[in-house]
């Protein structure tokens, strides 16, 4: 059981891989966060693979902690997004970037 578990363990390895890539390559910010979550989420599942298969309790205390910043990087990525959107949205389009906060 633990080699079939240490196997699933380098399959998602090989995901991060992938999603290394789509980080460099873009083509989006909303792509480059989507591979972000898939780094969040295949992390957790990494670690709660090793605790099963290591039999060491601990790393799913760490991978607890791993999803819960996922979920708080996810709410600034479109907290943030969001914010640049409506700063787009006023942008008076004389070529100059919009300021958040009034500063013009």
């Amino acid at each position: 059981m633990t080699d079939f578990l240490l196997a699933a363990v380098l399959l998602l390895l090989v995901t991060v891989a992938g999603g290394l890539v789509r980080v460099a390559r873009g083509p989006s910010l909303a792509d480059r966060m989507v591979a972000g979550q898939l780094f969040g989420t295949t992390g957790v599942g990494i670690l709660l693979l090793l605790a099963q298969a290591m039999e060491e309790p601990a790393l799913r205390d760490v991978a607890l902690v791993f999803a819960l910043l996922a979920v708080v990087v996810s709410v600034a990525f479109v907290k943030r997004g969001w914010v640049r959107t409506a700063a787009e949205e006023t942008d008076p389009g004389d070529g100059e970037p919009a300021t958040g906060g009034g500063g013009r």
